[in-house]
């Protein structure tokens, strides 16, 4: 699993709701509506977890699904990638 950092686009505002969270690109209105688990991933990732950090938060949220928090974050992250949602971190270093 990858070690690249990712968070949410400056542009995507994040707003938790009683079962989830809507994700809402500010440019274009677009939104999603995530389930709790995908919340648990939008939160974890927005604090520029590894899609590795982001496995193991899910694992030990749903344990018995532990096999496929892998998978399920890797699906996640192209998801959103591809949707211009979320983004490789900044790490500070400079070039």
């Amino acid at each position: 699993m990858s070690e690249r950092r990712f968070t949410l686009c400056d542009h995507i505002a994040l707003t938790e709701t009683a079962g989830g969270a809507v994700l809402l690109n500010q440019r274009t209105g677009q939104y999603w509506q995530l389930n709790a688990t995908a919340t648990l991933l939008a939160r974890t990732l927005r604090r520029g977890a590894t899609a590795a950090e982001a496995a193991a938060a899910l694992a030990a949220h749903h344990p018995a699904a532990a096999d496929r928090a892998a998978a399920d974050v890797t699906a996640f992250l192209t998801t959103l990638t591809e949707a211009g949602a979320l983004t490789p971190a900044r790490t500070g270093k400079t070039p």
